[in-house]
């Protein structure tokens, strides 16, 4: 009991001297530590201390909140010396760095005092994080030029590159530091270093619009090269609608006439779908200069490409004359930009499909539901050719499907068939961390699938839903999408999917059940289907939806006497008397189910051949899992 008590004791005094530190509070911290046994000094100033996301020693949070005093304070202990390269988890701008030390901390929230004494007193000025980010990087960021300059004069290297092989430079041109950028070049930093992506620092400050940063790289020598996906920096610049740097660079004596060309079309046809730089003006007129530039001699001919429906069908101008003659017709610069973003960026661009969701929900949001489904559906097309993750698309379309049957439209069957085999593909291949969001995506568009009529093609409907029940996917944990569609704690998107999707839901339940879904899978706390409705905590005025999902589950098998891993049945689980007494008036015990119950009540061996093997899972099931059960009495 007394080593509990000191244990308990020293806990919270190794707290009070975190808070201490955090908040700033010298004064208090040398009372704390004036008090504290000598011998103590190094587990209260070098352990880490967890503070919501972040787990910091007292040196570390007091340079991150740039508290000079407190890390004077700790820095000059003579009883016990700090770790100076003590590493901690921190937060900056809502990341999460992991492997942060006291001086990134310093460089990266901006504290030059801070920076400067520790160093001083012997810090490594190129001691990375755990994704290779430097304190010289950390100050890049935020454009400190002083602590920039004072880093590099104590040693920090400038070529050093994060996980991503991202350079200083290349952070500088990114958030526009010119003064930064001019210094790092000036100190032998290269400009035409790749990141892992394949951009350049070029190329960061020509999307994001930084031309001063652009032109001091260019007379730096820096090469114009493309990325990953083909896109230069003169490319990416035109998408972004960065008008003056486009403007700047196609007249660079390297940049050829179809290079002009096609960034002038891309500049204008961006600017007729980007949602936060729209200009119809903007976008003629620059689509009026590329024309220009086609039709002077020799003459740059287009090659237009395919109709696509997506796109109203519509066929690239070929002349100054038919550009001219759709001046005032939006809708029809609307397609034309849309058919010319895909002819220059390829239908593999990952920067492709954004304009088109754009049109798309401006047409939702007119109630236009024909045209902006055909822009969605090759938008998802696009994005899975891209090898995109498909999580938020597939959830825009079942909060479309929604508000169209909230406001009486029909639902395509072909466009619901379309979206629910995205969501089987992207069950099947996507990323892990989406496959929660993407399970509740298609138990939404299934309970929307309910609220169509009868249709032809219902047959191809029915199976891709049998497929996607015998995929078997389960949230992290452990649900199937028939737990889920059971379950008053479903949670429902609020944008418009509310409207039509409520859980527990029996005509899903009911759907799911006839394609195959299992009514006796458990989940991660051994709860059935079976175990999860009878949770309903609203028998009495939802008594139906009860009554019907219980019914149907066990008409489709689900075991009553199945147990979960609190050892209870269905029954046993129940909250209310109301979902006991369904349970007690639909089921019937078998002979068998009755046996495999007594197995588990009183513990007898069944795994070692007393049974067949097969019928091993059946008594499990039943509460046969390594400890005797409660007798079930009248279960």
């Amino acid at each position: 009991q007394t080593a509990t008590m000191t244990s308990a004791w020293k806990e919270a005094l190794r707290s009070r001297i975190y808070c201490a530190a955090r908040d700033g509070l010298a004064l208090t911290l040398y009372a704390l530590l004036n008090n504290a046994p000598k011998a103590d000094f190094p587990e209260y100033l070098n352990a880490l201390v967890s503070d919501r996301e972040q787990r910091c020693s007292p040196l570390l949070i007091a340079a991150r909140n740039g508290h000079i005093k407190v890390v004077r304070m700790l820095l000059n202990l003579a009883e016990a010396p700090v770790q100076l390269e003590q590493e901690g988890t921190v937060q900056f701008d809502g990341y999460v760095i992991e492997g942060a030390t006291p001086l990134w901390c310093a460089a990266g929230a901006g504290y030059l005092d801070i920076v400067q004494l520790l160093v001083l007193r012997g810090a490594d000025v190129n001691h990375p994080t755990r994704t290779l980010s430097t304190p010289l990087r950390a100050a890049c960021f935020d454009g400190r030029l002083d602590i920039v300059r004072f880093l590099v004069e104590h040693g920090a290297d400038v070529h050093l590159s994060n996980k991503y092989n991202n350079t200083c430079l290349m952070i500088a041109a990114y958030k526009g530091h010119l003064d930064v950028v001019r210094f790092l070049v000036d100190c032998g930093a290269d400009p035409n270093v790749q990141a892992h992506c394949g951009a350049t620092a070029l190329q960061f400050a020509a999307e994001h619009g930084h031309l001063g940063i652009v032109r001091e790289l260019l007379a730096a020598d820096a090469r114009v090269l493309a990325n990953g996906i083909g896109m230069t920096p003169l490319l990416a610049a035109a998408e972004r609608t960065r008008a003056d740097v486009v403007r700047f660079l196609v007249e660079q004596p390297w940049c050829g006439r179809q290079d002009k060309v096609d960034a002038l079309e891309l500049l204008g046809a961006s600017y007729a779908n980007d949602k936060d730089h729209y200009s119809l003006e903007r976008a003629y007129h620059f689509l009026e200069l590329a024309m220009i530039e086609r039709s002077r001699e020799p003459p740059l001919p287009k090659k237009p490409g395919p109709a696509l429906a997506a796109y109203d069908s519509r066929v690239e101008c070929t002349s100054l004359q038919d550009l001219r003659a759709i001046r005032d017709d939006a809708h029809a610069l609307h397609m034309e930009s849309l058919v010319i973003r895909e002819r220059i960026l390829g239908p593999h661009n990952p920067e492709l499909p954004h304009p088109v969701v754009y049109r798309g929900a401006v047409f939702a949001d007119s109630a236009s539901f024909d045209r902006c489904l055909l822009l969605w559906l090759h938008a998802l097309r696009l994005r899975a050719a891209a090898r995109l993750p498909l999580r938020k698309d597939l959830l825009r379309f079942a909060q479309l499907f929604g508000q169209m049957l909230h406001v009486g439209v029909e639902v395509p069957p072909a466009a619901m068939a379309q979206t629910l085999s995205a969501c089987l593909r992207e069950l099947e291949a996507g990323p892990q961390e989406d496959q929660d969001a993407n399970l509740l995506t298609c138990l939404y568009l299934l309970v929307e699938l309910g609220r169509l009529p009868p249709a032809e093609d219902g047959h191809d409907l029915m199976r891709l839903v049998y497929r996607l029940v015998r995929l078997n996917r389960v949230t992290r944990d452990g649900s199937t999408l028939l737990h889920l569609c059971v379950s008053a704690d479903t949670p429902v998107d609020d944008y418009h999917t509310k409207n039509v999707c409520r859980f527990p839901c029996a005509s899903t339940a009911r759907l799911l059940l006839r394609c195959g879904a299992d009514p006796n899978a458990v989940d991660g706390r051994r709860n059935t289907p079976l175990h999860v409705i009878v949770a309903y905590m609203r028998p009495v005025s939802d008594f139906l939806t009860l009554h019907a999902i219980i019914v149907a589950l066990l008409e489709a098998g689900a075991h009553p006497d199945a147990t979960n891993g609190r050892g209870e049945t269905a029954a046993q689980a129940s909250p209310t008397g109301v979902a006991e007494l369904v349970l007690r008036t639909q089921m019937g015990i078998s002979l068998r189910c009755l046996a495999a119950r007594a197995v588990a009540c009183y513990g007898l061996p069944f795994r070692s051949g007393e049974i067949p093997q097969s019928l091993v899972p059946f008594v499990e099931m039943h509460g046969g899992r390594g400890r005797p059960q409660p007798r079930p009495g009248a279960l």
